[in-house]
């Protein structure tokens, strides 16, 4: 056996025209280069083949560490472990954290990972199936409860107990409806990523039966007269701010969406018409709304104050939205209207149901509610068939919300001929 070598000897050696090799015994050597460079060289024998392991330079590596490192590799070796595709697999491994770490880093979606093919599937498909609005709902859907939670796990690795656990905390903080629509999202990205060949299952299917069912729950409304006429009596006697009050008036006439009627623009209102055209984003068409007089009158009002702006009914703040999804309900709760008792949603069920029981065309109500038909021809027709009658409907109605207001006697407007 060689005799072991001493650092000061490695200190003290001299490059020569040739490369000299310092042994320490047990296969580990110093090569020292011509150029006066000294690498730490590991030889051993590994299925019958004679093969070289480099070790490090010194004296970064001292003779101390690179004995470390000889004695690590002889137990790799009694393993049955070779030490250099032990290296070749760390080093790639390295590789791949560090490239993960620099995805992290600069906020991109790892290659491979669920968020990087959700991604995908958002860009390549979905994004042609939807709007612009719903795209960016989605997409803040699956940031918030999925992407946190396994976005950085290869798809391939998912299983259905992760998507599961994903799910769990939403179901237990009882917000069934997220938990089946990020279910619904994952189900579409998996299958997205099968017909890709990116995974050859989808875990998603199994989960079938094991979350909590949607209950189904109506929109909350009021709809006998009498009351009816309570709540008009409280919405115009609301002490909120000016914006706030008259978006409430305007709720009760307008048959509208809520959120449509929050987004609305000047833009789209033509007051010298009596009309408010816009883009249904729900069912993809255009729409009128006839404007009573009484919409008119709000709608003056709010055109000296908000009238500059984008919005008609700008947010509080100041900060360019629209009034938030949230100040209609807000002002109920408030007036003492509880989420079982009316929504903002309500006011379009409470006038539905009134127009039909005084004997309105159906159709007409359907049309002015902005259920449209899917088919784009007959909508077109729709729209202009029963602009008339809606324009007569919306005034009579706006009209019989005053003398429910104003506590006349309850009587059913008169039918049209």
């Amino acid at each position: 056996m060689a005799k072991e070598l001493k650092d000061v000897t490695i200190r003290n050696i001299k490059p020569s025209n040739k490369d000299q090799r310092l042994y320490d015994g047990d296969g580990l050597y110093l090569l020292v280069k011509s150029n006066g460079y000294k690498w730490w060289r590991f030889d051993y024998t590994f299925d019958k083949k004679r093969k070289t392991l480099s070790i490090g330079v010194y004296p970064d590596v001292s003779l101390g560490l690179a004995r470390d490192k000889r004695h690590e590799c002889r137990q790799l070796i009694a393993q049955g472990i070779d030490p250099s595709k032990q290296r070749k697999m760390e080093q790639a491994a390295n590789s791949e954290q560090q490239a993960l770490d620099q995805c992290i880093e600069l906020g991109i979606a790892i290659p491979g990972s669920f968020e990087a093919v959700a991604r995908d599937w958002l860009d390549q498909k979905y994004r042609k199936e939807t709007t612009a609005v719903t795209l960016q709902k989605t997409t803040r859907q699956l940031e918030l409860h999925a992407f946190r939670v396994i976005g950085a796990t290869p798809i391939q690795s998912l299983k259905s107990s992760d998507i599961l656990a994903m799910l769990k905390p939403l179901a237990n903080a009882n917000k069934v409806e997220t938990v089946h629509r990020v279910r619904t999202l994952c189900n579409s990205i998996f299958n997205y990523a099968i017909v890709h060949n990116i995974v050859e299952y989808n875990p998603v299917i199994a989960l079938q039966g094991a979350l909590p069912a949607i209950q189904v729950t109506h929109r909350a409304a009021i709809t006998e007269p009498v009351r009816v006429g309570q709540l008009l009596r409280d919405l115009y006697s609301y002490t909120g701010t000016f914006v706030v009050t008259r978006a409430l008036r305007l709720s009760a006439l307008l048959m509208v969406r809520p959120g449509e009627l929050r987004q609305a623009e000047w833009k789209d209102f033509y007051l010298e018409d009596a009309e408010w055209r816009y883009y249904v984003t729900k069912t993809g068409t255009e729409h009128n709304v006839p404007l009573s007089k009484q919409a008119l009158e709000i709608l003056t009002e709010l055109q000296l104050i908000t009238g500059k702006e984008r919005y008609v009914l700008p947010s509080s703040r100041n900060d360019g939205r629209p009034m938030s999804e949230n100040t209609i309900r807000q002002a109920l709760r408030t007036m003492g209207y509880a989420n079982e008792d009316m929504s903002a949603h309500g006011f379009r069920t409470t006038a539905s149901t009134l127009l039909n029981e005084q004997g309105w065309s159906p159709d007409a109500i359907e049309r002015q509610l902005a259920h449209s038909p899917k088919d784009k021809v007959r909508a077109a027709y729709n729209r202009a068939q029963y602009l008339d009658e809606r324009k007569r409907m919306m005034q009579a109605w706006a009209d019989y919300l005053d003398k429910l207001r104003l506590g006349a006697e309850v009587l059913p407007f008169e039918k049209p001929a």
